[in-house]
């Protein structure tokens, strides 16, 4: 047991010399001493009685208190510790891969709550968080960071290859794979490679004719949400901005401000290399892929890329493409 001389009214512990005055007399003390093997438990004792709670006791004493308390909840598993039991019981469902939160709609099982209840916005299509730029909602607030990146001009990530700039690093990453021509998407049926996940998951509905994209209206189905988006237009035929140069008439304000640039002639979007001007914001970018050399636009069924995506869509119209 550890010592402890009395220096007037005062008591010094002969480990750390602290003094300890009357406010710490304690008839059973507790102070933890950290060194590396253990936690050093010293006991000593006074003729002066107090009622001081222990969590009262100094800053150092609670700090070291804490440390002893957070090794108490180590993972087994991989050695990572937590500061409470719940957090340490929520990390041991990783290594049990463990899912005992059940979605009543769909069945689908999930690690924790948070995700069962992110989960079931996608059934009830609650959108809970909005866009205070544009007037546009998000199920998940993950959703929405990424989305709020497209408002802001700063883009961090630089292509090294050809100077074109992110604001996402792995937009950064995908971007690359044109130019070293990496395709690690691989379909299991016909052995076919792709630069992009997303572009192997629509491959894969020519193989099972899955059409996921319903038409509330018709019931026609779609296997891409982009040729259900262009299939809607066909079922609403009101028009109510109209061009008075030319009559035209257009669903928005927006294709209306578009189109009068047809009549004004404005080019307001200028090649930062060439200086060419554009009148719409798209064609500045499919221009700009032109000194780039990116080639977003690939043929699922031959692989080969286009600029843009007009190209690609008279590329598919070629017979070898087009089914009897």
């Amino acid at each position: 047991m550890a010592k402890y001389t009395t220096v007037s009214n005062d008591y010094s512990s002969e480990i750390c010399g602290k003094v300890h005055g009357k406010f710490q007399k304690l008839t059973v003390g507790l102070i933890f001493h950290s060194n590396e093997e253990a936690l050093v438990r010293e006991t000593f004792s006074s003729n002066v009685r107090t009622e001081i709670n222990f969590r009262n006791n100094s800053t150092e004493r609670t700090r070291i208190y804490d440390v002893a308390k957070q090794k108490k909840n180590v993972c087994e598993e991989c050695g990572k510790t937590f500061s409470v039991r719940s957090k340490l019981s929520r990390h041991i469902l990783i290594h049990t891969n463990e899912k005992p939160f059940i979605c009543n709609v769909c069945g689908k099982s999930f690690r924790y709550s948070t995700t069962l209840k992110s989960h079931f916005l996608t059934h009830t299509k609650e959108k809970p968080y909005a866009c205070e730029v544009r007037d546009k909602a998000f199920t998940h607030s993950s959703t929405l960071k990424i989305h709020l990146l497209t408002h802001s001009e700063e883009k961090p990530y630089g292509c090294e290859v050809c100077g074109k700039a992110f604001n996402r690093k792995s937009n950064l990453k995908r971007h690359l794979r044109i130019h070293t021509e990496e395709k690690p998407y691989t379909c299991d049926m016909c052995s076919k490679a792709f630069s992009e996940n997303g572009n192997l998951k629509s491959h894969l509905r020519t193989h099972i004719k899955e059409k996921p994209y319903v038409c509330e209206v018709c019931n026609k189905a779609f296997s891409q949400g982009s040729g259900l988006k262009s299939h809607l237009l066909t079922h609403f035929e009101e028009k109510f901005y109209t061009c008075e140069v030319c009559g035209k008439a257009l669903r928005n304000s927006r294709n209306l401000k578009r189109h009068l640039r047809i009549h004004t002639k404005e080019k307001p979007f200028v090649c930062d290399v060439c200086s060419k001007a554009f009148s719409q914001r798209t064609s500045l970018k499919a221009h700009l892929l032109t000194h780039s050399g990116e080639k977003p636009y690939s043929c699922d069924f031959c692989g080969k890329a286009f600029t843009q995506r007009s190209a690609l869509k008279r590329h598919l119209r070629t017979p070898i493409h087009v089914k009897p």
